[in-house]
């Protein structure tokens, strides 16, 4: 059903009335597979997700609209809604199958990672992926709409890469508004890497007709040393863009990668100083790992995070608000994967760091007695230099602060023999034991990347 359906407005009030609530499967109950019945996914068989939040406040989530192992699937973006970012329901998709212009192009029968963004004239804006696994005869088109649900007006193709002749590979769109308010697209997967390039503020078309832009990012092409899915987000407090980009292969062992620079066209470098473009130092040394495949204790084993884009918003403190929205595989059944949000923060140095646990929603995260930081955690370590499914282990850190936590974030120091934490502190849902817990995540000296969950 496209969202631009008369009866949208029936649609979305049913899907926010009947929407299931997210759980967490075991990781001897993966995703059931898919049917013909996408009313009962909730977040499950979303792919390269983005969220949005309408003035209403119902979030959005747009997302690719291929399915495995199904070929009755509706395409055209698939769309879904949200009153709380935790329960989800599929209400529909933007397009009637791939637009003209998109399919003619690529050949494409779905769409890819949308970028959906709110435009300065209030119109929002997507920019979807059009192509074949395994081709750069790929395209990113353009669509508006007056609203997240529609109706959604195809504008035909704003970037368009052609095999045998380009290098980069039109698809994975992300919009970036730079600290002048002037929109940038970047873009780019396998091939030659990631570029980044200046939109037009009125049309939202790039400025130079057949320039594609600065590269950014970029890896040996091969199907398992990937880099794509990139996400640009600009700072002000530190004055500068952090690049999310994912790695390796998004079948089995996807996970997210940070970078910084001064300016939108770089050059990135991540916490160690290495250059996002450099080729010379090894593969998997490039890049400042923050999520990768893990499981905690007696919970879901997660394979492959990542495509991971970031939503921002009013906290409940007053302050921002982050959230990284990504998908991820089932470690019992990799065939099957699920979106989730987790909580994003900042460490001292201006370094994201992100939540060990999905979202649960603000009701839960609620401790109900202050307690102690010091104790014993359960930890995963992300190493950089690894593609395993990590498991949880425990370990005792002391805190340099001896105040009980009842809130956050807050940054702490978190230390045990010779390791030393540059944390961020918080609440969140353990969904192990399903209660309310601590959790924390940061970087070592080395500038790898821990996060842990605090015991009963």
């Amino acid at each position: 059903m496209p969202v631009h359906d008369t009866c949208l407005a029936d649609a979305l009030t049913d899907a926010l009335t009947d929407a299931q609530p997210y759980v967490t499967p075991s990781p001897a109950e993966p995703a059931p597979a898919p049917t013909g019945e996408p009313s009962t996914w909730g977040a499950r068989h979303a792919h390269d997700p983005t969220v949005v939040r309408a003035d209403d406040g119902i979030y959005y989530m747009f997302s690719t609209d291929a399915v495995a192992n199904s070929e009755d699937i509706p395409t055209g973006v698939h769309i879904r809604t949200s009153r709380d970012l935790v329960t989800w329901h599929f209400a529909g998709t933007a397009f009637d199958g791939v637009p003209c212009p998109a399919r003619d192009w690529s050949g494409a029968t779905g769409l890819w990672a949308p970028e959906v963004v709110r435009w300065a004239t209030g119109a929002w804006h997507m920019y979807y992926s059009a192509s074949t696994f395994g081709s750069n005869t790929s395209a990113i088109g353009l669509a508006t709409a007056p609203h997240p649900s529609g109706p959604w007006k195809d504008h035909g193709l704003v970037v368009a890469t052609r095999a045998g002749v380009d290098t980069q590979n039109a698809i994975d769109a992300a919009v970036t508004f730079d600290a002048d308010g002037a929109p940038w697209l970047t873009y780019g997967s396998f091939f030659s890497g990631i570029y980044t390039l200046p939109l037009d503020p009125a049309s939202g078309r790039p400025l130079l007709q057949g320039d594609p832009g600065s590269l950014i990012a970029r890896r040996h092409p091969f199907v398992e040393g990937a880099v794509e899915g990139a996400f640009i987000m600009y700072r002000p407090q530190e004055g500068r863009y952090v690049l999310f980009a994912s790695y390796d292969s998004l079948f089995s062992s996807y996970n997210v990668r940070v970078a910084a620079a001064e300016h939108i066209t770089g050059p990135y470098r991540d916490i160690r100083g290495l250059s996002m473009t450099d080729l010379e130092a090894p593969p998997a040394s490039i890049g400042t790992k923050i999520l990768g495949s893990h499981r905690f204790d007696g919970a879901a084993g997660w394979l492959a995070p990542g495509h991971s884009s970031v939503l921002s918003q009013d906290g409940r403190d007053g302050g921002d608000e982050h959230f990284l929205v990504h998908h991820a595989r089932f470690a019992a059944d990799p065939s099957q994967h699920i979106v989730q949000l987790r909580r994003l923060f900042f460490n001292t140095a201006g370094w994201p760091v992100v939540s060990p646990q999905p979202y649960a929603g603000p009701e839960r995260e609620v401790l109900g007695s202050p307690q102690p930081l010091s104790g014993r955690w359960q930890v995963v370590r992300f190493a950089p230099d690894s593609t395993d499914l990590v498991e949880s282990v425990p370990l005792d850190l002391e805190s340099d602060s001896d105040e009980p936590f009842d809130g956050g974030p807050a940054a702490v120091r978190l230390l045990a023999d010779d390791l030393d934490l540059d944390a961020v502190v918080f609440v969140s849902w353990d969904w192990s034991r399903g209660a309310a817990a601590l959790s924390f995540s940061g970087f070592d000296r080395h500038g790898v990347a821990w996060c842990g969950t605090k015991g009963a």
